[in-house]
């Protein structure tokens, strides 16, 4: 079992009832366990102002999947809950990432760990701090690394 970290956002529709309900779908989807969640915060959009505030939270999960198919059931997830990806950071029903899982890093055709963004959006560091200090920690100092990588 691997600890995985998935940010959850919602801004269309009933936002507070769809993260609900996705949580739920989470943990009963086959080898995921929702195993501790953040507060629900409310936030402005990211990449597209134009748009209602969000909704987001972060939750930890145990799973048993590879990161490529923890990819696939939240997409899968995301469509049986109405998700329509008409536009780029446009509104939605339900948006899950997959922020972190464990350590891992992992740039494959459908996912990249850790996130490569999660590190410059609060929506998604102010909860993961608040139930993995460690973990967003670790993410902050990987994007450094990066940058320091690709600065030189």
């Amino acid at each position: 079992m691997s600890r995985a970290y998935l940010a959850l956002g919602a801004n269309i529709g009933e936002p507070r009832k769809q993260l609900m309900e996705a949580m739920r779908r989470l943990d009963e989807y086959p080898d995921i366990h929702v195993v501790k969640l953040s507060s629900i915060i409310e936030t402005e959009p990211w990449g597209n102002p134009d748009q209602p505030r969000f909704l987001n939270m972060v939750v930890a999960v145990d799973t048993a999947m590879p990161p490529d198919d923890l990819m696939q059931a939240c997409l899968a997830i995301e469509r049986g809950m109405g998700r329509v990806r008409a536009e780029k950071w446009g509104p939605r029903v339900i948006d899950i990432d997959i922020i972190a899982v464990g350590e891992t890093q992992l740039t494959s055709e459908t996912v990249t760990l850790p996130h490569p963004h999660a590190h410059q959006r609060a929506f998604v560091m102010d909860p993961l701090r608040e139930i993995a200090p460690d973990v967003a920690e670790w993410i902050a100092a990987e994007a450094t690394a990066r940058n320091t990588q690709t600065a030189g």
